[in-house]
């Protein structure tokens, strides 16, 4: 079997979370090897939002496969880079100015079924030509590390400051910004320099807003003085480090230090964009305004895409030659990606991310109330976790027993968090609701069997 050669053949640092061969993949399921169908609620790590092999998108690659698969944009220009570009940027225009949400943008709760600001159509390209400008990319990495170099072209200071639980990809500079586990970094440094981090604010292990804030002016004071840095870097919600929001006063107060000091904020939504919290963006859940922005993983609606969008002065600091790279903006990706947001104009999954949100939170909560190792249901829209507590039992060995215990009954979840000891949940935002309530069954099933065994 593949597993098998897998052994002999694959780099031992590469880690697979589950022991099954995928053949086959469809809306919210796929198959293994034998035939056996799993509801799949880890989508890719978040990047099949759309669902595997939609039919729109499978179609667009098909059309764009048939004209041309590579000619490289830095050599000639090409249209669904271009188009998509002005989608981005018309999107984020937009986002910027959609009213928030009226009061359910907690950390704890998810949002509102109702219908909410997108269900009018997406806005036109024409909307923001003249604010915002795009660049695109590869990999989530690969945008995190743009978006440092801009900041630092444009501010002309070296030092970035990002947070604790953050993730930020592998490279050398991108595993420098990461502060999710030390398995990460392992003995791979030294690592990139002027890289500071600070704490993120989490009050379930005691870190509320107004220490974290305190910590972040030590910082100033003993680290790297304001007119250092150039940029900050943070997730809205943490994605890695284990599905926590952002409080909105947090946030707040960054957009406000960047503002006052000149410093670029970078809100990474590698994880949390396109409609995974119930917003096209999370950061309409704060009422605050980035001036850079990563973008990956449902981009491609499964092709490797990624992208920073920004604000136009900002974006254009680089010279010509200073942006780029050989397959960065694969005209087959850009086709899906295109692909991918008609998708979501046409089905309304922000809508449905809102809906099937709501009903995974209750189910969570109500699985809580049930089993008191679930310490916190937690997350935004449908980007959402549990973490268990420790009581005479590793968490991190029960969270692998469930995990292991859910796959055998069907259903595909994976961990997060430093510790491991929280189960995240990614299911497609066109998901039905039966999938919903059949994952939510099957989670019950194996913490009953699970904490009996």
């Amino acid at each position: 079997m593949t597993i098998e050669r897998r052994q002999a053949s694959v780099a031992r640092g590469v880690a697979t979370a589950h022991p099954i061969e995928v053949v086959r993949a469809e809306g919210a399921r796929v198959w293994d090897a034998n035939g056996k169908e799993y509801l799949d609620f880890i989508g890719g790590i978040g990047v099949v939002n759309v669902g595997h092999n939609h039919p729109r998108v499978v179609r667009a690659m098909r059309l764009q496969l048939e004209r041309f698969t590579h000619v490289c944009f830095q050599v000639a220009t090409y249209a669904p880079y271009v188009e998509l570009a002005e989608r981005l940027d018309a999107l984020v225009s937009g986002a910027r100015s959609q009213p928030l949400p009226s009061s359910r943008a907690s950390s704890s709760q998810p949002l509102s079924s109702s219908r909410g600001a997108f269900s009018q159509p997406l806005p036109s390209p024409s909307s923001s030509r003249a604010a915002y400008k795009t660049l695109l990319l590869t990999t989530g990495a690969e945008a995190v590390e743009n978006a440092v170099k801009i900041a630092r072209a444009y501010t002309n200071r070296p030092a970035v400051i990002a947070f604790d639980g953050g993730f930020h990809g592998r490279t050398l500079l991108g595993m420098t910004l990461t502060a999710t586990g030390s398995l990460y970094r392992q003995n791979f440094g030294p690592f990139a320099p002027e890289v500071y981090h600070a704490p993120f604010p989490h009050a379930l292990h005691g870190v509320s807003t107004e220490a974290a804030l305190r910590a972040l002016e030590h910082l100033f004071a003993t680290r790297v003085p304001r007119d250092r840095v150039a940029a900050f870097l943070v997730e809205p919600q943490l994605g890695e480090g284990g599905f926590v929001p952002a409080p909105p006063e947090f946030l707040k107060e960054l957009r406000r230090l960047a503002t006052a000091y000149g410093i670029v904020l970078v809100l990474d939504e590698i994880q949390t964009g396109f409609g995974r919290t119930g917003r096209m963006f999370a950061f309409q859940h704060f009422g605050i305004e980035p001036d850079l922005m990563t973008l990956a993983k449902s981009l491609g609606g499964g092709l490797p895409l990624s992208a920073v969008v920004g604000k136009a002065e900002i974006m254009d600091a680089p010279a010509p030659g200073g942006l780029g790279g050989t397959y960065s903006g694969n005209p087959l990706a850009c086709a899906a990606a295109l692909a991918v947001l008609d998708v979501f104009e046409e089905e309304g999954l922000l809508e449905r991310s809102q809906a099937l949100g709501a009903q995974l939170h209750a189910g969570l909560t109500g699985l809580q109330s049930r089993f008191p190792r679930v310490a916190e249901v937690r997350g935004l829209g449908c980007m959402l976790a549990i973490e268990l507590s420790s009581e005479g039992e590793s968490a991190v060995e029960l969270t692998q027993r469930i995990l292991d215990e859910a796959r055998a009954r069907g259903l595909l979840l994976l961990r997060c968090g430093p510790h491991k000891n929280a189960i995240r949940f990614l299911p497609p935002l066109n998901a039905m609701r039966d999938d919903i309530d059949r994952a939510l069954a099957i989670l019950e099933g194996a913490f009953q069997a699970s904490l009996s065994a």
